[in-house]
């Protein structure tokens, strides 16, 4: 039987180490690169930081106080299209400096509080309630994502890890939302989702004797459920009319699935 505190403790280093990349990028950029604009419209690279930040005191909160945390819902619901923006747009009028050590600080309690929590415990979120190692998951995929926007904007190619394959998990369970949130009844029939793992290993989800199959790059599967590239643009294969309309509408975040990215070449 699997322990539940050694589970969380994996998928939390995993989430330290994220963010520990992704600070590598940025933490010796100039004030002035900070304002620079990302592939995500409206927000600069403050923008980004911003929003994990921001979203990280969600989760301590959630994580350590659900009194505390029902107050955001409330405020979220007062502006359901617009409350992540203005939180992102408050958060990046902090100075950067100032902004990446609250970011840092944030971090570490965050990883402190999910270690904490008890094993069975269901955290509130915005959505349905997450356990530890789902929440931790989360901000994996965030992190990840959101760093994507920032490693595009100034020009960096950060190498994959093992731990995309957080991010392949959340988009592979994310399937039947995918399909609620385009208003598409999904399919009743698995998926068969083989991925190519940054060390030459497989990946895989669903029954092996599925119909409805999908193969390719784990980091071009990342890439398609996260919206960072387009479609065109990316090495995957679907076998079967389902898995094919999947590919097309697949998101591993929550909320509306947005324009995504245009094609590298028009």
């Amino acid at each position: 039987m699997s322990d539940p505190n050694r589970l969380v403790s994996q998928v939390v280093d995993d989430l330290d180490a994220e963010g520990d990349a992704l600070e590598s990028l940025v933490a010796s950029l100039p004030p002035e690169q900070w304002s620079k604009a990302t592939p995500a419209e409206g927000w600069t690279i403050a923008h980004q930081i911003g929003h994990l930040a921001w979203t990280d005191a969600a989760s301590i909160k959630a994580a350590t106080d659900p009194e505390a945390f029902q107050q955001l819902v409330t405020e979220a619901w007062s502006n359901p299209t617009g409350f992540v923006d203005e939180a992102a747009e408050e958060w990046a009028r902090i100075p950067p400096a100032e902004l990446l050590e609250t970011w840092r600080a944030g971090r570490s309690k965050l990883s402190d509080a999910l270690r904490a929590v008890e094993p069975g415990t269901k955290l509130p979120w915005f959505g349905p309630p997450m356990s530890p190692v789902s929440m931790a998951s989360a901000r994996i995929m965030e992190t990840w994502a959101h760093g994507l926007d920032i490693a595009d904007t100034i020009g960096a190619a950060p190498e994959p890890t093992a731990r995309i394959k957080h991010v392949a998990h959340i988009g592979v369970r994310a399937r039947d939302f995918a399909y609620a949130v385009n208003q598409i009844a999904p399919p009743a029939e698995p998926f068969r989702i083989e991925l190519a793992a940054p060390d030459g290993t497989t990946w895989t989800w669903g029954p092996e004797d599925a119909a409805q199959r999908v193969t390719g790059p784990a980091l071009d599967f990342c890439y398609l459920v996260t919206r960072r590239r387009n479609l065109a643009d990316l090495g995957l294969s679907a076998e079967g009319e389902d898995a094919r309309q999947w590919l097309g509408i697949a998101q591993a975040f929550a909320g509306p699935p947005g324009k995504g990215r245009p094609p590298a070449n028009g």
